[in-house]
């Protein structure tokens, strides 16, 4: 049977979002989403052209309705007014009801303002959107976004664009455990180990772009994260050996012929 990713009434083959910011242009963009196996597309409607600027390039030139699943997303709202006027735009412009929920607190550490944060999903889920929520790594905030009709959650690993990998695999663990939809480790990580380690943990997905985008090889990077993401969900699936404080021979002497 296929392992698809389930987000709502929606299947996904490939379990790496990635995000469509940073690239020199949007050739490079559409190279590494190639790579990278992405299904789903996370837009900043606020940074990027989808067709709100007349006469400019737009990216939707570049992704294919057919090949690709457009999530816009609140990136630089500090409210929970201006996340949810982003969302209305995205519904107009294109029909898009899957969106990506994340209102920032401040502009250094870009840590989500939880208390905005519900208030604009609440607002969102009761005008039919499906939010897939940017949170804290918080197991009781996680649930209560669950709880309330988030379609997916999405803790963060580390800061925004920190690329300073999983910081506490404690709570992520926690969050796991008590999951009721998808838990998608979304921002701060940095490399394809620390997607591996996010998959094998247990979580549904990855959402990057910065770690992709940063890199001196974006369009390489973007396959080793792929790779990453397919490893990790792999060693998760196969269940790995239990760790022991001491050795344990691979050869054990019982049954030997001398």
């Amino acid at each position: 049977m296929a392992d698809l990713l389930q987000i709502g009434n929606r299947s996904f083959h490939s379990r790496l979002l990635i995000g469509t910011g940073k690239y020199k242009d949007f050739q490079e963009t559409r190279a590494a989403l190639d790579a990278g196996g992405a299904e789903i597309v996370t837009v900043a409607l606020r940074r990027v052209n989808l067709g709100q600027h007349a006469g400019e390039e737009s990216l939707l030139d570049y992704l294919p309705a057919e090949r690709f699943t457009i999530l816009p997303n609140t990136a630089g709202c500090y409210t929970a007014e201006d996340a949810v006027r982003t969302c209305r735009l995205a519904r107009e412009l294109g029909d898009w009801k899957l969106v990506k929920l994340e209102v920032l607190g401040d502009p250094q550490t870009l840590f989500p303002d939880m208390r905005q944060t519900f208030q604009a999903a609440e607002t969102l889920i009761a005008e039919g959107f499906e939010v897939m929520v940017y949170s804290n790594d918080d197991p009781v905030a996680c649930k209560a976004f669950a709880e309330m009709g988030c379609v997916a959650v999405m803790p963060l690993a580390a800061p925004i664009g920190s690329g300073l990998g999983i910081r506490n695999p404690y709570n992520l663990r926690i969050i796991l455990e008590q999951a009721t939809v998808p838990i998608l480790v979304d921002a701060g990580v940095g490399t394809a180990s620390d997607v591996a380690v996010a998959m094998e943990l247990g979580c549904d997905g990855v959402l990057l772009n910065t770690a992709i985008a940063g890199a001196k090889d974006p369009i390489l990077m973007a396959e080793a994260m792929r790779l990453g993401v397919d490893a990790g969900r792999k060693a998760f699936l196969a269940g790995r050996m239990p760790r022991r404080l001491y050795a344990n021979a691979s050869s054990p002497l019982e049954g030997t012929f001398f």
